[in-house]
């Protein structure tokens, strides 16, 4: 059976897109933890981290380089959390990394409202 991830890039189920290239997609996370909470989704399957090759481990990076940078500025966030779930604290098997601005809070924003403000879109 198909991972919802991979779904969602196929465009079978829609999400919060920020970003996309032909090896990675940027999506808000459907439940968020904290408002901005932003995931980081390689187009190709691979269950873990250990499974990616390194190039993309690289350029996945290079991409959460630009969204931490992207997403602190306009959220007015003072930090940020990076995480890599692996084992059973990994709910979708499909390698993601959460990009998790640090407020204190947990979520309290309409995802809709927050997307916008991070893709400048009114």
């Amino acid at each position: 059976m198909e991972c919802l991830f991979c779904k969602i890039i196929k465009g079978e189920v829609p999400s919060y897109k920020l970003y996309e290239d032909d090896k990675v997609m940027v999506i808000m996370d459907a439940y968020p933890n904290v408002d901005g909470h932003t995931l980081i989704i390689p187009k190709e399957h691979y269950d873990t981290l250990m499974d990616l090759p390194d190039e993309l481990v690289l350029h996945i990076n290079k991409i959460a380089k630009m969204y931490i940078k992207n997403n602190m500025e306009k959220l007015n966030a003072k930090e940020l959390s990076v995480c890599i779930n692996y084992g059973n604290s990994q709910k979708i098997k499909h390698y993601h990394m959460h990009l998790l601005p640090n407020y204190g809070t947990r979520a309290t924003r309409d995802i809709e409202e927050v997307y916008k403000e991070l893709n400048g879109k009114d």
